[in-house]
């Protein structure tokens, strides 16, 4: 009997055992982890367990600072999100641009990655092996929802990892009564582009006639704008990064002249794109190549300008290349469980869903990633829909590349070194050398 009783005992303890559960909020495995020279690889956590019944599930978010009216919006979408959901805590936590890459390497090297992270970059992230493919923590309808040309730029192996947030896509804007006051027509090739700034300077020297940002901002776009339409590229159409290519020399020997002759902002290595964008809202500058969300910043600024846009200018005969830029959502693999992963669909659904999302696209004027949302979106803004049409053949960065993060500090390195008086080719030389060995 007593042999009886200790069984049963022994077997009532192992179930409550099983019953309890702990937080499910444990780091990834980031035993690999080194995000760069001086970041330490953090340590290998265990899997985490299952949130207790009657727990709330966390979820974590680090989300990109767009404009001026981010922080608000992601405030909103938690507070009703989390009233809906009430099994789920969300957080959401919105960092600028110039902090975000700071603050996410620092928590993951701490072992405190976030769930979900809204970024440009994945692909150092996923060769860390920090990450979840995207059908892991993405519903079939909403995974179905998204361009399929947005989801490939996050392909790696067969296997997409992240999934688009929103995409823009970058025209040349310019000041028509600058332009007519001046006589200059709009450019359509480098060597009209040069010959309208000379003109504009001489009309009016207190007006900058072009706009470059250099700095860790823009820095790439800028090197993407002009080797793209110079026929250059970042890599070949067998994925070999070609950086010092003699056509991509060339394109930004042309955009560091324009800076030396004195046609552009006197500080490009500084002048970020919104510095750029105040001063067109302003009337002080003539002409710059922006994305398609400049409207929507000049009207909230308050400017009145008279301004059209049109493809961005190119050299020797090569067809107008429009950049196209998408930023993006990812999973860190922290060992959730399945119903934190069912947390996070969820957290996905709600965001994508057509209504809600087409008012995040609109709220910065940026460009949807969904079909549902660019019908939306063009029906809401008449604008908005040639930009519309065009972002699903725009050119991207290779993000999907390993290295690409390194490739996008190199060459805003190259052209910062080139406005103070180093060599193009040899920067790009030196460049190519480091990141293709």
């Amino acid at each position: 009997m007593k042999k009886t009783l200790a069984l049963l005992l022994a077997l009532v303890m192992t179930l409550a055992l099983v019953a309890c559960g702990g937080n499910d909020d444990k780091p990834a495995d980031n035993s690999n982890t080194q995000t760069d020279a001086n970041t330490p690889a953090p340590s290998t956590p265990d899997p985490a367990p299952e949130a207790p019944a009657g727990e709330k599930i966390d979820i974590s978010v680090i989300a990109s600072q767009y404009g001026q009216n981010t922080n608000k919006w992601w405030a909103d979408f938690q507070e009703a999100f989390n009233k809906e959901h009430e099994n789920i805590n969300l957080t959401v936590e919105v960092v600028s641009w110039n902090d975000i890459y700071t603050v996410v390497n620092t928590r993951i090297s701490g072992n405190t990655a976030p769930d979900i992270l809204n970024i440009d970059v994945f692909a150092d992230y996923q060769a860390d092996g920090l990450l979840l493919p995207a059908k892991d923590y993405v519903s079939e309808e909403t995974y179905a929802k998204m361009y399929p040309a947005f989801l490939e730029q996050s392909n790696i192996d067969g296997t997409i990892w992240a999934i688009p947030d929103l995409a823009s896509a970058r025209a040349m804007y310019y000041n028509k009564d600058i332009l007519d006051a001046a006589g200059v027509e709009v450019p359509t090739t480098w060597d009209e582009l040069k010959a309208a700034c000379e003109k504009l300077k001489a009309y009016d020297s207190s007006i900058y006639p072009w706009g470059i940002d250099m700095t860790t901002d823009e820095g790439q776009a800028a090197f993407a704008y002009y080797i793209w339409n110079n026929g250059g590229d970042f890599t070949d159409a067998d994925g070999n990064w070609t950086l010092n290519s003699d056509a991509n020399v060339e394109a930004i020997e042309y955009a560091i002249d324009l800076v030396n002759s004195g046609l552009t902002n006197s500080d490009p290595a500084n002048e970020t794109r919104y510095t750029l964008q105040d001063l067109f809202g302003a009337g002080k500058l003539a002409m710059m190549i922006g994305p398609n969300s400049i409207p929507t910043y000049i009207a909230e600024g308050g400017s009145t300008i008279n301004y059209a846009f049109a493809p961005i200018p190119t050299n020797g005969g090569n067809p107008s290349v429009s950049a196209g830029v998408m930023d993006r959502f990812m999973c860190f693999d922290n060992g959730h469980s399945p119903e934190k992963l069912e947390a996070i669909k969820t957290f996905f659904d709600y965001f994508y869903e057509d209504a809600r999302y087409s008012d995040w696209v609109l709220m910065e004027g940026f460009l949807p990633a969904t079909s549902a949302g660019g019908e939306i979106v063009a029906k809401a803004d008449e604008s908005m829909a040639p930009w519309v049409d065009i972002v699903g053949s725009c050119k991207f960065y290779p993000t999907a590349k390993a290295e690409w993060a390194d490739v996008k500090q190199g060459v805003i390195n190259v052209e910062q070194q080139a406005l103070l008086g180093g060599s193009v080719r040899e920067l790009l030389d030196a460049l190519q050398s480091d990141i293709a060995g």
